[in-house]
């Protein structure tokens, strides 16, 4: 590879400079405002070259760099190669405003320190484990940032202005914020996807602390901040907290402890919470709630005949962290498919679902209630029944749940003799025998000992007409 060697002074006052192959600055390379230099090599500033941009450069290549007390000048750095890129060497590399484009990313064996603007176009910025840092110096500021640009690492902020650090995991930026400096500080952040470590030992009031990420922010000197957590559950799942007992936290090397706040947004999918003023750093940070989240309840589930179909209604307490609800129907009261499926409102509070079932029965349909929540647990609601109007007029049991004997109501229309069975919820036969309804009114049939409290399904039928219904025994 052939090397270009600048050893004298080199002034760009105008125009551009363009170097193919790998450079090397031991000299004094100043660029002017106005002026370019360009390299599709990469680049080396010696530990006795001076570099001062003040205009545009302009590098493909890997950066090294080894001269001290580098000055940040006035001029735009920009890295856009399109294979991956490094900042490497002995002293930080400074620039004014840098702009990064490079999709295939870039890797800070150095520290690399901006004064100005960072504009974030594309590509992931990786800082590596020594650590070494994305420096946003005093007044500095940046754009541009999001899930395929930002810092996989850690980033250091100087001065007293509130900031957002764009930190992520090189998938989702997951950034944190400082806010109220009341001093000139120094702040070192990295955000660490899960698991959180000691997320269970917490100290009262806290009775939980989010196990899928936490961010670490390390204080060098400076003044006491606020920190600003955020969720979002399409990028990181968030545990079911309730919004109002949502606080911030720090791990004090043996619990996790409270530092107030409050939170605003919604649980199931994206919001934040601002701490109260914090002295204490060099530690973990995380969002973490006092209050126990009450589990999803069933206030009521019931189903009601529309002449020769069905409505089904429910209303559920406490939604939250629901992906989506999916009513069964059962024609035989062992079977059951899909009927419907609705999305869930999550809004921690009491919803109201309703689905007109317009497949046409002639005695009994069961229903149940699938409830699939965002972490794809699955439960289930009890078992109910409706019967068709016209048919419920005729032939129906009389009370349920039931004791010792069934009581059945038989009108004049559905006399004659009926074959039954019952059995348990598993389908094994329990009871089975013949049934003579001579007249209109109420008929027994008793119950054998071997039925203990439980659900079970009688069958009554004969060629004419048909009784199912799902029995409950006290």
């Amino acid at each position: 590879m052939k090397i270009l060697a600048i050893q004298f002074m080199l002034l760009v006052f105008c125009g551009s400079l363009h170097a193919q192959q790998a450079f090397t600055n031991s000299g004094n390379l100043q660029i002017h405002s106005g002026a370019s230099v360009s390299g599709a090599g990469n680049f080396t500033n010696s530990s006795s070259g001076v570099l001062i941009n003040n205009g545009s450069l302009y590098i493909r290549g890997n950066i090294s760099n080894d001269q001290s007390s580098m000055a940040a000048g006035t001029g735009t750095l920009y890295l856009s190669g399109s294979s991956a890129q490094s900042i490497n060497g002995a002293q930080v590399f400074k620039t004014f405003n840098l702009a990064t484009s490079n999709a295939a990313g870039i890797t800070l064996n150095n520290n690399l320190s901006v004064g100005g603007l960072h504009t974030y176009t594309s590509g992931i910025i990786t800082t590596s484990s020594t650590p070494k840092y994305m420096i946003y110096e005093a007044g500095s500021s940046y754009t541009g940032s999001s899930d395929t640009r930002h810092i996989n690492g850690w980033v250091k902020k100087l001065g007293n202005t509130d900031f957002i650090f764009p930190v992520g995991n090189a998938t989702y930026e997951r950034s944190v914020a400082l806010t109220n400096l009341t001093a000139a500080s120094e702040f070192n952040v990295k955000y660490n996807p899960s698991p959180t470590p000691s997320h269970m030992s917490v100290y009262n009031p806290l009775v939980l602390v989010d196990s899928f990420e936490y961010w670490t922010i390390n204080k060098i000197s400076g003044s006491a901040a606020r920190v600003t957590m955020n969720w979002n559950t399409s990028k990181v799942a968030f545990p079911m907290f309730m919004l109002s007992g949502i606080r911030a936290a720090y791990f004090d090397g043996i619990f996790w402890r409270q530092i107030g706040g409050t939170a605003s947004g919604v649980v199931a999918t994206s919001g934040s919470v601002t701490s109260n003023s914090v002295t204490v750093f060099n530690t973990n940070f995380v969002i973490g709630s006092v209050s126990w989240l009450l589990p999803l309840k069933i206030i009521s589930f019931n189903a009601e005949p529309i002449n020769d179909h069905a409505k089904v209604n429910w209303v559920i307490g406490n939604e939250l962290n629901v992906d989506h609800y999916g009513l069964e129907r059962s024609d035989d009261g062992f079977n059951f498919y899909t009927v419907s499926t609705q999305s869930a409102f999550n809004r921690n509070g009491t919803e109201f679902y309703s689905y007109e079932d317009h497949k046409i029965f002639k005695n009994i349909v069961y229903y149940r209630l699938k409830i699939n929540d965002r972490s794809s647990q699955v439960s289930y609601s009890k078992i109910i029944t409706v019967s068709a109007t016209y048919a419920s007029k005729e032939l129906y049991v009389v009370t349920n749940p039931v004791e010792s004997s069934i009581e059945i109501y038989a009108g004049s229309s559905v006399k004659g003799a009926y074959n039954y069975t019952i059995t348990n919820a598993a389908g094994q036969l329990m009871q089975s025998g013949t049934m003579d309804i001579p007249y209109n009114g109420i008929h027994s049939i008793n119950l054998k000992p071997v039925f203990t409290p439980g659900t079970y399904f009688l069958w009554m039928k004969n060629d004419k007409n048909s009784l199912q219904k799902m029995i409950i025994k006290k």
